[in-house]
Parts: structure tokens; sequence; C-alpha cells
């Protein structure tokens, strides 16, 4: 008897990548409290529990180089070892590594936010893979730029044969500026078909907005007069009157 059951296939991580990264964006964004970056120091782990899977903190070692100082248990998943120690750049095809040196290093020396879209080669025992790096400059205990908040987020079939090094094909680099919000896009729906459903999501309309009221004209201010103007404005009052 041939059994009719469907297996559907969950894709690793299926929309994560947009919600990690912008829930660890918005905690950073928080610690900033007009400052420039915040410092090493106020990244508190209970702060970003959701997130440290795919978190870490590099150190600025060497121009364009960071190494990781942390890192949670998807980035060693990725690379089939302890990644705590490597270069961020150890995670890349070496045709890769020169944009991702050039992002981390603006990170630290502009300082800005760097946001990258990756893919890794699949081939046998490894499926498609795409993710999204996020780095975050954080000062050292010594006021300097050298240290970053980040995550790498990777969505796929599964992990396959480790390890999975990436390529980059796309950077944005965002600069950050003292009292001034660098806020990210918000985190979209998780679509259906990329939880492995056949059907895509229906896409709906949104009602237009509606015009703000104008805001009411202030009254002109009354005109500056002379004192003799003024004295003028007063009725001396008599015992008669």
């Amino acid at each position: 008897m041939e059994n009719d059951t469907k297996i559907v296939r969950m894709d690793l991580n299926a929309g994560k990548a947009r919600q990690v990264t912008s829930e660890l964006r918005a905690y950073w964004e928080a610690l900033r409290m007009g400052r420039t970056v915040p410092a090493r120091s106020d990244i508190d782990p209970r702060g970003i529990e959701r997130a440290l899977e795919y978190a870490f903190i590099i150190e600025r070692v060497a121009p364009g180089m960071g190494r990781f100082r942390l890192a949670g248990m998807h980035l060693n998943d990725l690379m089939g070892m302890e990644v705590r120690g490597m270069p961020m750049t150890a995670m890349f095809e070496p045709a890769g590594r020169k944009k991702v040196a050039e992002a981390t290093e603006a990170c630290f020396t502009g300082p800005a936010i760097a946001e990258l879209d990756l893919i890794a080669d699949d081939g046998i025992g490894r499926p498609a893979l795409k993710a999204k790096l996020l780095i975050l400059p954080l000062k050292s205990d010594l006021g300097d730029i050298n240290r970053a908040l980040g995550c790498l987020v990777a969505e796929g079939e599964s992990i396959g044969r480790t390890p999975r090094r990436f390529t980059v094909t796309d950077a944005r680099i965002t600069q950050v500026q003292q009292g001034k919000p660098t806020p990210a896009e918000l985190p979209q729906p998780v679509r259906p078909e990329l939880a492995g459903f056949a059907e895509d999501a229906p896409v709906f309309g949104h009602a237009p907005r509606k015009p703000r009221p104008a805001a009411p004209e202030m009254p002109a201010a009354p005109q500056m007069t002379t004192p003799e103007e003024r004295r003028a404005m007063f009725r001396v009052v008599s015992n008669n009157d």
C-alpha cells in the first residue's frame, strides 16, 4: 500500500535573517542614547536573547580585518568548527574577502553600519544558502572604535557539508552621525513559500493616506511701538471720573 503522506520540508531559518538583523540593529540603536556609537560594556546578552545564536563580537586587529572574540552557535555550525579567534574573512570565499574587509574597515573608521547580502556556492551535499551579515561599531573601554557587534543569518534547505563559505552579492554602508538615528527597515512577514508551501501569499493593498490638514496660520506679531505711542494708549484716571 502506497503512502500518500506528503513531507513538507521547512527551510532553515526561513524569514529569520531580516527579523534578527532588524532586532539587533534596533537594540544597538537604543544603546546609543545620543552618542555616536555604544560601548562594548553596554552589551548585555539578556537584551539580545533571540539573536544570540546568530550574533558575534569582533575586534579590529588590522585594517580591514576583524577577529571573532565571541560567536553564536549558528556561525560554528556553518563552519563546522569553533570560529572564536578566527578572522571573519575565513567565512568567505577568496573572491568575496575584499568586499568584507572594505565593509569592516568602513564600520570601524566611519563609523558606519555595514549590511551585506551573501550567497554560498551549492554543490553535492551543499544546498543553496543565502545569508545576511550585519556589522555595528562599538567603542572599547579605552574609547576607540575597534569592536563591533553583528550577526550572520543563513537561510536555505539545510547547512549541508561544512565548511560553508560565502560571497557578497550586495553591500550597504550607512554613516553614523552623533545624535541622529539610523533606523533599519521593519522586518517583513514570512511568506508561505519561504516556509515550504507552494502558493504565494496574497498581496494586500494599502489604503491611501489622507493628507494632513494644513496647520493654522499663526497671528502676526504686534508691531513695536515707540514709548510716546505706548503712553498715549493709557488713560489717566482722576478722582473726578
